[in-house]
């Protein structure tokens, strides 16, 4: 293709409303242009590093036997109703009514509705398993879509899902969609983690993530660098640090002291001028409409996601302030589990074995001194806490660190959630109805390539991978009006062609740095520019990625990026 005839838009200055880099690049190289909050166009260079990713998507889900499938957008009520999660999704999904006021949403998923042509098709063991995905657009009412590509309303994803008689066969399907994954984000030059992660509104027993390092994520995920071990931070296991001061010996009786105006951990830990690691942080969450007491050592933070799956409950929410006064005479920050009565009390395991903290009074501006965990008050035991930086590793006991990540993939064991539910039968080599169970694989196209932008970017602009890239290389004549220059610009360009290399030919009448800036900033991996070494039957191929320039004769240079590429 010859650039003066192609549309590539791009701007010199970073627009104003991106913040995180592959925002910026993706505007500023004319990949993408906003239409609304969330909303995007994806222009030429855009959709051809897409169609690239889904490429190679495609064949990886075709080498593991799955099947391509396109399933509408527009879904009835009906189906998310049946597997329960119309009310679960709340906000996050769009809703609409048709003419006659039928309930209808955009997916955000196919769970329902892949699992509703199986219902209507799958009749015998004979005909599993069965591996079905599709490419299709998606749709999520975020609330704070931001950062470009990395957080939208409208996106695009392969979502795939298994169908298997038993465990093992579902065991067998995961390890599949695994390893296909880690095939694609390797061929696609990604750098990513596989982490243990929840399943949260999927379902299901077991998921992992698939997460790309960029300080642009919003999710963290802690990693032993000792021994490999990494989990996102809603479910790292770890052993906290030890407090930073010994417990006060004895026996003693818990006992009231005023804290006036001091309500926060820090407050508190400066006013009697002991460490956070020796309170006790109560928080008041709510599970299935019932309040619950949840404790964690002072300098902790609680993870939600462990919370719920402790509690049970299909909701659970921070108690509003007038819930908090009503139940326990007093405001959050001077609350306390001693003397409460009536209520579930959960206390993290970095609360055990304590002896003699501070702990809220349960009445304003008064707290406890000498409070023992499991003496003084009898709670449940679970590890609630969120991992921290320093923490020690839950296999090799070796410090944790955290990582800022982007989410690019996703698996699940979803189990029987949805073939039970909507009532998913066929029968068995004995002739009897059984449940099939179920796996669910998703993969984020956009956060492939803003993934990639966010991991190869300098100050010029990008530098994707060559499989990803819009092209794999651009021919650059350095002056234009020099028919020797642009004759062998045009050869060089035919035979990156013939060598089957994705090829652009600079054929613009602009100065040599324009060219170069643009070459730079959209991202193609590798330049072979027509200058002055042609008199020597030389040109030089650039390497976008290390800069570094070889000097190379000119009727090598297509097979010598041929090879690079390679």
């Amino acid at each position: 293709m010859y650039w003066s005839k192609l549309f590539i838009p791009t701007l010199r200055e970073n627009p104003a409303e991106a913040e995180v880099a592959s925002h910026q690049l993706l505007l500023r190289a004319g990949y993408i242009r906003q239409l609304s909050a969330g909303i995007y166009s994806y222009l030429f260079l855009a959709q051809r590093s897409l169609l690239k990713i889904t490429r190679i998507v495609r064949q990886e889900m075709d080498a593991i036997g799955g099947q391509e499938m396109l399933l509408p957008a527009l879904h009835p009520a009906e189906v998310w109703q049946e597997s329960g999660r119309w009310e679960v999704m709340g906000a996050n999904m769009f809703r609409l009514k048709d003419r006659w006021q039928h309930q209808l949403c955009l997916g955000m998923t196919h769970e329902e509705v892949m699992t509703a042509i199986a219902r209507g098709e799958l009749r015998s063991y004979k005909q599993l398993p069965q591996i079905w995905y599709q490419i299709q657009t998606k749709f999520r009412d975020e609330p704070r879509p931001k950062s470009g590509l990395l957080r939208m309303r409208q996106f695009l994803m392969k979502d795939s899902y298994s169908f298997d008689m038993d465990a093992s066969g579902l065991d067998e399907a995961y390890e599949k969609h695994r390893r296909a994954y880690c095939r694609i984000f390797d061929r696609c030059g990604l750098k990513y983690l596989v982490v243990e992660a929840h399943s949260g509104a999927m379902g299901g027993s077991q998921s992992q993530e698939f997460m790309a390092p960029t300080e642009a994520g919003e999710d963290h995920v802690a990693v032993c660098a000792s021994c490999g071990y990494a989990a996102n931070l809603e479910k790292a296991e770890s052993e906290p640090v030890a407090p930073l001061a010994a417990d006060p010996p004895g026996d003693l009786a818990p006992h009231k002291f005023h804290t006036p105006g001091r309500k926060t951990i820090a407050e508190v830990s400066a006013f009697t001028g002991l460490p956070e690691t020796s309170q006790i942080k109560s928080l008041v969450m709510v599970a299935g409409g019932e309040p619950v007491l949840v404790l964690v050592r002072g300098d902790h933070s609680l993870s939600e996601t462990k919370f719920a799956g402790v509690a049970g409950a299909p909701d659970v929410r921070p108690a509003h302030p007038e819930e908090i006064r009503e139940r326990f005479g007093a405001d959050a920050g001077s609350l306390g589990p001693v003397g409460i009565r009536g209520m579930r009390i959960l206390a993290d395991l970095a609360l055990a074995g304590r002896r003699n903290m501070i702990a809220g009074a349960n009445q304003d501006d008064y707290h406890l001194r000498h409070v023992t965990p499991g003496e003084d008050f009898t709670p449940e035991w679970h590890d609630l806490r969120q991992a921290a930086e320093g923490d020690r590793c839950r296999n090799c006991g070796k410090p944790l660190e955290l990582k800022k990540t982007v989410e690019i993939g996703h698996i699940f064991k979803l189990g029987y959630k949805y073939s039970e539910s909507m009532g998913l039968r066929v029968l068995n080599a004995s002739g009897a109805e059984v449940t099939p169970i179920m796996g669910s694989y998703g993969i984020g196209i956009e956060r492939i390539l803003s993934a990639a932008v966010e991991s190869y970017h300098d100050l010029d602009g990008m530098s994707l991978p060559p499989a990803i890239a819009p092209f794999e290389v651009v021919v650059t004549p350095v002056n234009n009006s020099d028919a020797a220059q642009r004759k062998a610009a045009m050869e060089i360009y035919r035979e990156c062609l013939a060598q089957r290399l994705d090829a652009l030919l600079d054929d613009r009448d602009e100065r040599p740095g324009v060219k170069f800036k643009d070459a730079d900033l959209i991202g193609i991996p590798y330049r072979i520019t027509v200058g002055k070494k042609l008199a020597q039957g030389k040109v030089e191929v650039f390497n976008r990625r290390t800069r570094e320039t070889a000097a190379v004769p000119t009727g090598e240079a297509p097979a010598f990026v041929r090879n690079t590429v390679s």
